[in-house]
């Protein structure tokens, strides 16, 4: 009994501990454009938003108090010398629209909030948040060039791209693009405070500073159309700096800018040959500031990549490799100068989703001997990304390496359902144990077939590598996770992670549908699929850029095509099917939904009254009759285009939905008479659809198949 007494007097003082340590209403979780501390805002009125914390059930917020300083040492002296909302009665918490004095490129801002309850309880000030601008006009960049090795002539470029294998192009999209090397030292004679690095490069990029690379991202930046739209990242290398000599060095790929007629193709296209732009901002502790920009003092070779392309895979020769050719004191004399590159047409905007990045290693599960010197590897998981190798072996010697989702019945690697030919190639320089993986590709796969190479446990041929390891790197966009699904039953969970790791691996800078054949932006998934992605992950932001997608590729009769970017430009219900170009409309209403972003509908409300008209040009009587329809679904013909449900019914009820919509995001948006006359379209639409399609006898929708009775329940055409 005493001891019963000890443990429940020790538990009520730890009770009373808690509650009394614990801060009863403070505010977390600070955000400027729904990110922690971001580094390059890119509008001139960010939104903030916070988080409240209280030991009380039911608590909410009755206004807020926001200041915005210049520097730490003015707010922390609660002067708020950009912005002093003063107390401000409102619930709002999310999107808070900063009002303040006028913001400058580049420059930091500091701020914290507090609040009052429904009881008149005030909490303390938050801990500080931070901002920093982007670079928000060409004067910004500190006159920053586009470089490149070499130039593509206007008479081979391919834009918009070719759908398929572009052998019809004569001499264009022939030449493998040179992906080049470029580097540029300098020396810094003051004690630095901080430094940012604005870089892009088209169509992707890594950068080194001193020899260690700037950030975590893969395949940055992320793909746009190049035409409209141009994005860069920004890094805080501040730590990577050093007094005296530095170096900043930066390798290019193709990505979407570049995709020739080799090995397997989607599409090809040529915008031009890679290159980039750069600019190393430099904040001095006297208050004095640097800029180390791109331009025709920068050096330029050929990068031991000799092929890489988002579709056929990537070679590197090791034996091209320059030792230190990312430091300070390399011997670039052979290099060439840098190029003045043609600037590209589209703005360049900085990105603000989250990159794609490394997100699990997984190691192999299974091996076995295919044939005299090849081998296949199975990780036991199917995903999107690449292989890392460790291997050692004669100079010269190739290893090839095919990735596959399946198999055939001999346990050879089979391409037909993902694209092919599809394969990695590394030639070893013969120094110890080298160390590589891919840098501008990506594949969707399971197996690993590796010829060329012996695993080091295996009896050794002179003539073949030794393979000491082999990874596979999963690679997809960084979103934060937000939830998750699990419950008594195994099989249930087994399909959520079946589906998870589905999810995860076309999440990339677009939501793709395949990480392999395609790699496209196929706009029904991002609603179709939308409920189920944010209850797992927070999208707010890569939503964000898909509507930026969309009005870029808006075509200017209002079509909003099927897949964006659109590189190119589909055939038939390929590229204007209703059920597609909608996301244009349904995607704004649910950012506004999901996160209550009213800025992203305002901003989109011309792209939607556009493409809603655009609809009702090729409607007869409100009746909408083209496109893919029930796509895939599974009748008496092979699937593909819709057999069991009329495409009038699918693309008629689409259109009504998009009606709907609009005029609700019309009314929050005070665009009120608007509203009115969209109202009354829905109307004469829906009249219109239950005229044609509903069988006042049997009751019955069209055909009575699960899509033409279940879509008008969903989208209230219904009586």
């Amino acid at each position: 009994m005493t001891r019963l007494i000890y443990a429940i007097s020790t538990l009520a003082i730890l009770f009373i501990f808690v509650n009394c340590t614990q801060q009863k209403l403070s505010v977390t979780n600070l955000k400027c454009e729904s990110t922690t501390n971001p580094l390059a805002i890119g509008i001139m009125n960010p939104r903030l938003s916070w988080e409240i914390i209280s030991n009380k059930r039911d608590t909410r917020q009755t206004a807020y108090h926001i200041l915005v300083s210049d520097t730490p040492e003015k707010l922390n002296k609660e002067i708020g010398n950009m912005w002093d909302s003063k107390m401000v009665k409102s619930d709002q918490s999310l999107q808070v629209e900063y009002a303040g004095n006028r913001l400058n490129g580049a420059q930091k801002y500091f701020w914290k909030v507090k609040i009052i309850n429904q009881s008149g309880e005030e909490s303390a000030w938050s801990n500080t948040g931070t901002w920093q601008m982007g670079l928000l006009s060409t004067d910004n960049w500190d006159k920053a060039l586009w470089i490149s090795y070499d130039k593509l002539t206007d008479s081979l470029k391919v834009v918009p791209g070719v759908h398929g294998s572009g052998d019809k192009l004569g001499t264009k999209a022939v030449t493998r693009s040179v992906l080049p090397l470029f580097r540029k030292e300098f020396i810094l004679r003051k004690k630095i405070e901080s430094a940012k690095l604005y870089i892009s490069g088209l169509g992707h990029y890594e950068a080194m500073i001193n020899g260690k690379k700037a950030g975590q991202n893969f395949l940055s930046p992320g793909w746009t159309d190049y035409n409209k739209s141009v994005l860069y990242n920004t890094y805080d290398v501040t730590d990577q700096l050093l007094k005296g000599k530095n170096a900043i060095a930066v390798i290019v790929g193709n990505g979407f800018y570049n995709i020739n007629r080799e090995r397997y193709r989607k599409l090809v296209i040529a915008y031009d040959y890679p290159k980039m732009i750069a600019n190393l901002k430099i904040s001095y502790t006297d208050g004095s500031t640097e800029s180390i920009v791109s331009g025709a003092d920068w050096k330029c070779t050929p990068s031991p990549i000799t092929y890489s392309s988002i579709y056929g895979g990537e070679d590197y020769d090791a034996t091209l490799e320059q030792k230190g050719w990312d430091l300070p004191d390399f011997n670039d004399s052979g290099w060439k100068d840098a190029l003045v590159a043609n600037v590209p047409a589209g703005a360049l905007l900085n990105e603000t989703d989250y990159p794609v990045a490394v997100r699990e290693v997984i190691e192999v599960k299974k091996r076995e001997q295919t044939g005299p010197g090849s081998y296949l590897y199975d990780f036991g998981q199917n995903c999107s990304g690449i292989i890392e190798i460790k291997v050692s072996g004669k100079k010269g010697t190739v290893i090839k390496l095919t990735p596959g989702e399946l198999i055939t019945s001999d346990k050879m690697i089979n391409q037909k359902a993902s694209g092919g030919p599809f394969y990695y190639s590394y030639t070893l320089k013969g120094e110890g144990t080298e160390t590589w993986r891919p840098r501008f590709t990506y594949y969707g796969f399971r197996y690993l077939a590796v010829e060329g190479g012996v695993p080091s446990s295996e009896k050794q041929n002179p003539e073949s590598a030794k393979i000491i390891g082999l990874k596979m790197i999963h690679t997809c966009n960084s979103s934060p996770k937000t939830g998750e699904f699990s419950c008594s039953n195994l099989l249930f969970n087994q399909i959520y992670t079946l589906i998870d790791w589905a999810v995860r691996s076309n999440l990339q800078s677009v939501v793709t549908d395949c990480p392999h054949r395609e790699k496209l932006g196929w706009l029904e998934q991002t609603y179709l699929m939308g409920a189920s992605l944010h209850y797992n992950y927070n999208l707010y932001l890569l939503y964000r850029k898909t509507i930026h997608d969309m009005i870029d590729s808006q075509t200017p009769e209002g079509l909003v095509p099927d897949i964006a970017p659109e590189y190119v430009p589909f055939g038939g219900g390929f590229r204007d099917s209703p059920e597609w170009g909608s996301a244009g409309v349904i995607l704004p209403w649910m950012l506004w939904q999901w996160y209550g972003d009213r800025a992203i509908v305002e901003e989109a409300m011309p792209m939607m009254k556009k493409y809603i008209g655009y609809l009702g040009t090729k409607a007869n009587g409100h009746i909408l009759s083209h496109g893919l329809g029930d796509w895939f679904d599974y009748g008496p013909k092979r699937p593909g285009t819709a057999q069991l449900t009329p495409k009038e019914l699918t693309a008629t009820a689409i259109y009504y939905y998009d009606i709907i919509l609009i005029s609700k995001m019309m009314e929050i948006t005070n665009h009120k008479e608007e509203a009115k006359k969209m109202s009354s379209l829905a109307a004469e639409v829906r009249e219109a659809f239950n005229t044609k399609f509903f069988n006042t006898q049997t009751k019955v929708y069209s055909t009575g198949s699960q899509t033409a009775e279940s879509m008008p329940l969903c989208v209230g055409l219904v009586n």
